[in-house]
């Protein structure tokens, strides 16, 4: 099995130099007779291609005449829904720049977050109005609420209900001016607003294409919601490029709702991170209590996935999981799809156009087999313009012609690359350089574990000891007893220097919104 891939197709990643996000989504629907196709199904509604475009462009001419302007930031705080689609879409028609923050961000958070893009409208539901009404001395242009209107907001539906119902000319933007903000959670520090341009729809819309072709039949859906910007591409602006429909849950996810929602909207691909893969395994006999079968491929991304918990979804659930590997200054950067056979716990291949490399410190290419540095040649066409006002941060991270990605990786003799760690995740124990996440893959080889973590703990004699922090699946008690068997487990599959040194159970790992470990909060 080499990493070879096919080509792309003609015309891959042409970018004009005039585009506009919402043009290419919306004004071309017609032309490649998309309008009779289902755009969107959720519980309760479904819209097709037509029903969303008239919407948009309503909802753009609504906008408008309220003193919505090109350039001007509105910050969009929505959990997914239709109208979250259909307000980014008419915003970016405008040339507005709409500002995505996750919906769960508190009223200290949200200001932030209003103050640094200069946000000077705001877009919401109803049941998350507050923090905005609390600020609304700070959104001249306006609070716009979907879903009710609390005194102080405009209706939303009101906008599309009077306005005219013809097309609303998308603005004439450069393929490189900025399209919309994306802010970071912040599990870090505060915020980071990350500044995608409008080439960001073709360099990831055909580079998603191209590893997951896709089918006429086709039914996509992500977990996570749309402030990010993996879930944003996968469920709803690549099915509406490609003609395909989006699935929404509504309301956050859990592994009941999503396993409901693959089930009752018979999803062929869904998008997720390996959180929720691992915590549908620990439910007893999921195989058999929902009908997954219209699923042809599931996607892992934000955390490592391990070879174990692939197998043991593909003997349970029927199909393959492809993980891939993104950042959120662009998206998918590499991964695993169709078009290759899976190669367990690796992150894949770089799509065409795309070039990481493992380097040591010197900007050296690192022998196959060797850890070092991943990084992303920096022009990508798929990059982010910058942080927002921080340059200084922006230079942290690109430069020398890289984007520095803070993981170790590295790669095989067929080059496929292998996430080693966070550079800040990876420590040493006896001297010894330790990575996380070849130890938490054997760990959840063993069948009482869900979940597991390894972190540093401080020792004087031979600088960290090895901590597993694991949940344990029903049923299982914790104690001394598992804990050991735990060790004895591991002790067998990997060299004894790794074994953890202490085993800790804990009722649920830390998790940020997107559903990533927050390992530096284990950390004692």
């Amino acid at each position: 099995m080499t990493g070879a891939l096919p080509p792309p197709p003609p015309g891959y990643r042409e970018i004009p130099e005039r585009l506009n996000i919402a043009g290419e989504l919306i004004d071309r629907i017609e032309e490649r007779n998309f309008g009779g196709r289902l755009a969107f199904v959720w519980d309760g509604g479904e819209m097709s291609f037509d029903q969303v475009a008239g919407r948009i462009n309503r909802l753009a001419h609504g906008f408008a005449a309220s003193g919505i302007e090109p350039g001007m930031p509105v910050l969009v705080r929505m959990s997914n829904c239709h109208e979250f689609a259909e307000t980014l879409l008419a915003l970016i028609k405008i040339g507005a720049l709409p500002v995505l923050q996750n919906s769960l961000l508190g009223e200290e958070e949200v200001e932030y977050v209003l103050e640094h893009s200069g946000a000077r409208a705001a877009v919401t539901l109803a049941s998350l109005a507050e923090p905005l009404l609390n600020l609304q001395g700070k959104l001249p242009a306006g609070i716009f609420s979907a879903r009710g209107a609390p005194a102080g907001c405009k209706p939303l539906e009101r906008l599309i209900d009077e306005a005219p119902g013809g097309a609303f000319p998308s603005a004439d933007t450069a393929a490189d001016d900025p399209a919309f903000f994306v802010y970071t959670s912040g599990t870090t520090g505060r915020p980071k607003g990350i500044v995608h341009a409008h080439r960001w729809l073709i360099a990831l819309g055909d580079a998603n294409r191209y590893r997951i072709p896709t089918l006429p039949v086709d039914r996509a859906y992500a977990t996570g919601e749309w402030s990010f910007i993996s879930a944003l591409g996968h469920n709803v602006m690549f099915p509406l490029r490609n003609g395909v429909t989006g699935v929404i849950l509504e309301g956050r996810a859990s592994p009941e709702n999503v396993l409901q929602t693959v089930q009752k909207h018979r999803v062929t691909v869904m998008y997720s991170v390996a959180t929720v893969y691992r915590r549908i395994l620990a439910m007893e006999d999921v195989e058999s209590r929902y009908d997954l079968t219209s699923l042809r491929g599931c996607n892992a991304t934000g955390e490592a996935l391990e070879a174990a918990t692939w197998q043991e979804f593909k003997d349970r659930i029927g199909c393959e999981i492809w993980e891939h590997y993104g950042v959120s200054e662009m998206q998918m950067v590499l991964g695993q799809g169709p078009l290759q056979p899976v190669r367990p716990g690796s992150i894949g291949l770089p799509v065409p156009g795309t070039e990481v490399a493992v380097l040591d410190d010197d900007y050296n290419q690192l022998p196959d087999g060797e850890i070092g540095h991943f990084l992303i040649r920096s022009d990508n066409p798929g990059f982010f313009l910058g942080y927002h006002k921080d340059p200084g941060k922006t230079a942290e991270v690109v430069h020398d012609g890289w984007y520095h990605t803070g993981d170790l990786a590295w790669r095989d003799e067929d080059g496929f690359f292998w996430i080693a760690g966070r550079s800040d995740d990876c420590f040493k124990s006896r001297g010894i350089f330790i990575s996380p996440y070849e130890i938490e893959n054997v760990l959840r080889q063993h069948p009482a574990i869900a979940e597991a973590c390894i972190v540093p703990l401080a020792d004087a004699e031979i600088g960290n000891r090895i901590r597993a922090v694991c949940v344990l699946k029903d049923g299982t008690p914790a104690g001394d007893a598992t804990a050991e068997d735990i060790r004895l487990d591991v002790r067998k599959r990997i060299a004894p220097y790794k074994v953890p040194h202490v085993v800790e159970f804990i009722d649920a790992l830390p998790k940020s919104p997107v559903g990533k470990v927050l390992r530096r909060s284990l950390v004692s």
